[in-house]
């Protein structure tokens, strides 16, 4: 458990937000053991995939709900753009809904799960659909939970491959951390097309680079949460949108929905959705590793300080010449922005966490009266033929 994040655990506890801290701090160890892990699995995942990612006929769809489907947005083109195979994120709640738009019986198809329980009704019922659906279709569960549905339908099949996460990345907090970075660092290195040993090291790189960002960044963090924004928007470009969708979803989890929280793009939030700025808004962006995708950002960030309307703008990301008091930064390796989002999510985790508690909530249960669960509840899952 990292001192700096929890600096006394009673309080916490008094607080009701010890799993949330301990599972955010808990990352790098995780991921370190996520690489111990893939090692050790190697052989079992090539020898699954086989050529299927080299065929332009074959379908991989990267699928979740809620967080789970934010991973898969994460991680869909990074994968799309190394291999021929045409690969794409769709969230089971659209795929439940609009089979026929993403689903063909007779296109090869590889449904690629994320799920912390494994157990959500959407989860299970998006197996079901593509079993049926689709004459040859195969899975690969990732999930944190071994006894989870997800874990035990797919236990012994041959056109299953389970990826069980290390078992402390199955969070018993309400909100996704540990489970979301862990499940995200699995599939890019699963289906990376860089060498085993490259991939291994780019996790090990990366908990090291949280272990320091981490106890570079909680006390300012926790100092920011203090602060009474009513709004949070986060912004990112490419893969980094999905990373901004996520970190506004932690804010709108952990406080209840009383901070309200807004993501999209450098670029769309001109598009009308810059008129929710006021003296109350938190804008962060976060930052693109990708020189492009650093200037327009750039420019978005300069407007915004320039104009002075939000309460406060600042940035997370890479250390650059272009940062500015009060940024979160760190010395990044050099790897695509999918890779570098379990860093950068580091800080908006522990931004919701500070302020639910700030806001006299329990991060653990933010929810006490049941009407938002862990586990998704009260899905009726609706005949698709």
């Amino acid at each position: 458990m990292d001192a700096s994040l929890l600096p006394d655990l009673p309080t916490w506890q008094r607080l009701g937000g010890a799993y949330t801290a301990e599972e955010i701090a808990q990352q790098p160890r995780v991921w370190a053991a996520l690489a111990s892990l893939l090692e050790a699995a190697q052989v079992r995942i090539d020898g699954f995939l086989g050529e299927a990612l080299r065929d332009p006929s074959q379908l991989v769809i990267f699928t979740g709900a809620g967080s789970s489907g934010f991973i898969a947005e994460m991680v869909a083109d990074q994968i799309n753009a190394q291999w021929p195979a045409e690969v794409r994120a769709v969230h089971t709640t659209s795929l439940l809904t609009h089979p026929a738009l993403y689903l063909r019986r007779d296109r090869p198809t590889l449904l690629v799960s994320f799920g912390r329980s494994g157990s959500s009704p959407e989860s299970v019922a998006a197996v079901d659909l593509v079993r049926d659906q689709v004459e040859h279709a195969r899975f690969v569960d990732i999930t944190c939970n071994a006894e989870g549905e997800l874990a035990t339908r797919g236990h012994g099949r041959s056109d299953t491959l389970s990826l069980l996460m290390p078992p402390a990345s199955c969070d018993r907090a309400f909100a996704m951390t540990s489970s979301l970075s862990c499940m995200l660092l699995a599939a890019l290195s699963a289906f990376d097309s860089a060498p085993w040993a490259t991939r291994l090291e780019r996790l090990r790189t990366l908990a090291r680079q949280g272990e320091r960002a981490l106890d570079a960044w909680d006390g300012a963090v926790a100092t920011l949460a203090q602060a009474p924004y009513s709004r949070v928007i986060y912004l990112g470009s490419g893969p980094l949108e999905a990373v901004a969708r996520e970190a506004a979803l932690k804010v709108l989890e952990l406080t209840a929905g009383r901070v309200l929280a807004l993501a999209n793009t450098p670029l769309g939030f001109r598009h009308g959705p810059k008129s929710t700025l006021n003296g109350e808004t938190l804008v962060v962006m976060l930052r693109s590793a990708q020189p492009l995708a650093r200037r327009y950002e750039q420019d978005l960030l300069n407007e915004l300080r320039r104009d002075g309307i939000a309460g406060r703008v600042l940035s997370i990301g890479p250390e650059d010449a272009d940062r500015a008091d009060g940024d979160f930064v760190l010395a990044a390796p050099a790897l695509p922005d999918p890779w570098l989002a379990p860093l950068w999510l580091l800080v908006p985790q522990c931004y919701a966490l500070q302020r639910s508690a700030a806001l006299g909530m329990t991060p653990d249960n933010p929810f006490p009266d049941g009407t938002v669960n862990r586990v998704v509840q009260g899905v009726t899952i609706h005949p698709h033929g």
